[in-house]
């Protein structure tokens, strides 16, 4: 491998700040998709004349989308960071102009597939180039700009896409995608080839990948289709999981046997990696679980309308933002760089227990501070976990690395989402369950006659397991000394 110099000196400011800004525009095409949809649906369906097929089209991204993270950091080793980046940013405009265009829900389907082939790779992509020009110690700062990019899609998304649905129409919010495309390739295409080169000859492990791919794929079915569609114990979903435990089975044999594995042993091996992906997986779970179901909670109790939970929910979005920038700042100034999530993670713990001991009888100003704080708790875990396995890899295995972690982190969020689905749906009768959606989902417990405080008692006791145990995964994290410069980590930091 050749080795270069630090990017500090090859790229000038002006030239940081403008990769920056653009990994950041490539990063929200990934995340605005995932929340501009859903308020859309109802007149996409409506239009399209299919409402049985219409959870597909947040399905199917999300399939793609989390199958094919891993490829992509792997590629980014491979190929270089530059043009990996330009291949996903092409393929999920292409896909989005498809998305636009399509006449029937099928098409729609397959092109939001498409689409997801792209998106799969902008979040760990952009995560890996700000690796390569900023030194962890100051790294972790422009973390929090990754969680500003996720709360700002979080709100805007839903608000964005029921506004072009309605006044505009549906296809607006894909073809808003071709110019945010176009502004993360016009930003990002020349000043990248100035990035300092850490890649090595590899192979593409195409048998690990399509085994992984599989298992992954009937994993999230089995996520997506067990509860409302199917029951957890019905032939289908357990013929899923089976299925997906068999080729997992047969992915990891292919890691231990094959001569380049698309994620390397040392890798998964790596303490750091291991103890960090694990919190990163139950935090993202938490947050990501309280979004989609707190409005229930918020509709079914507090009597709020659709719009009015989701700006109630703004102060726990902002929360996050805020733990995630003042651990990030920290960060770059202690030593002990664990403390402030260790922090925390214990006040979540302890906000989240308060609100499992009687959620109907708390008062909604109580309910939001409650929140406010165990988002702000999460988001002081963000930053650490992502720089700290970046700063305990080799530059050259920086893709691989941060894709893996991302890969992880959203395959271990959907498995807690879907723990706090089933608790919510444990509260219907079974043949109600099946014809309810997230949006009529308090009506429907209340007409099944039970009580939604003792229903998300359960949901706030289970996010506040998941809060204890993103801590004692970080607890088992080892707190390396961050780097100062943009180089290749010691041998001796494996």
């Amino acid at each position: 491998m050749t080795q270069s110099a630090p990017a500090s000196s090859a790229l000038s400011p002006h030239e940081i700040r403008s990769i920056i800004i653009g990994v950041l525009v490539a990063m929200f095409l990934a995340a605005l998709d995932q929340t501009i949809v859903a308020t859309a649906m109802p007149t996409i369906g409506r239009v399209l004349g299919d409402f049985e097929n219409l959870p597909w089209v947040v399905t199917i991204y999300l399939l793609t989308s989390t199958a094919v993270t891993p490829l992509y950091g792997k590629m980014a080793d491979i190929a270089g960071r530059r043009v990996t980046l330009l291949v996903a940013i092409g393929t999920f405009v292409a896909g989005s102009s498809l998305c636009a265009l399509a006449p029937t829900m099928l098409t729609l389907i397959l092109a939001r597939a498409l689409q997801g082939l792209g998106g799969g790779g902008l979040i760990s992509l952009a995560q890996t180039i700000i690796a390569d020009i900023i030194p962890p110690r100051e790294r972790a700062r422009y973390q929090a700009y990754f969680a500003t990019v996720f709360v700002s899609s979080s709100i805007a998304g839903p608000v964005l896409g029921g506004f072009m649905a309605e006044k505009l129409h549906w296809s607006v919010i894909f073809w808003i995608n071709l110019p945010l495309g176009l502004l993360a390739f016009w930003m990002t295409n020349s000043v990248l080839r100035k990035l300092p080169r850490h890649e090595r000859p590899h192979r593409l492990d195409f048998l690990g990948s399509g085994l992984m791919a599989v298992a992954t794929i009937a994993l999230l079915l089995a996520l997506s289709l067990g509860g409302p569609h199917y029951a957890w114990t019905s032939a289908p979903i357990l013929g899923l999981f089976g299925l997906s435990a068999l080729f997992w089975i047969a992915f990891v044999i292919r890691l231990r046997t094959a001569p380049e594995p698309l994620i390397p042993t040392e890798i998964l091996a790596n303490p750091v990696v291991a103890a960090g992906t694990i919190a990163a997986c139950f935090g993202m779970g938490v947050f990501i679980g309280m979004t989609i179901y707190m409005p229930i909670l918020l509709e079914g109790i507090y009597g709020l309308t659709a719009s009015q939970s989701g700006l109630a929910l703004i102060p726990m979005m902002v929360g996050t933002v805020t733990g995630a920038t003042l651990s990030g700042r920290l960060m770059a100034r202690i030593t002990h760089y664990k403390r402030p999530p260790l922090i925390g993670l214990a006040v979540s713990t302890v906000c989240f227990g308060l609100i499992a001991i009687n959620p109907q009888a708390l008062p909604l100003a109580v309910l939001e501070i409650l929140l406010t704080a165990a988002s702000l708790g999460i988001g002081t875990m963000l930053p650490v976990t992502t720089v700290a396995i970046q700063n305990a890899v080799l530059q050259h295995q920086m893709g691989t690395a941060t894709g893996a972690m991302n890969f992880f982190r959203s395959l271990g969020g959907a498995l807690i989402v879907a723990v706090f689905g089933a608790i919510v749906m444990g509260g219907l009768p079974a043949d109600l369950a099946a014809n309810v959606t997230i949006e009529t989902l308090a009506k429907s417990i209340a007409a099944a006659g039970s009580d939604i405080g003792s229903v998300f008692r359960w949901v706030f006791l289970a996010a506040a397991f998941g809060s204890l145990a993103t801590l004692c995964a970080l607890l088992r994290m080892e707190e390396r000394p961050l780097r100062t410069k943009v180089e290749p980590a010691s041998m001796a930091m494996e």
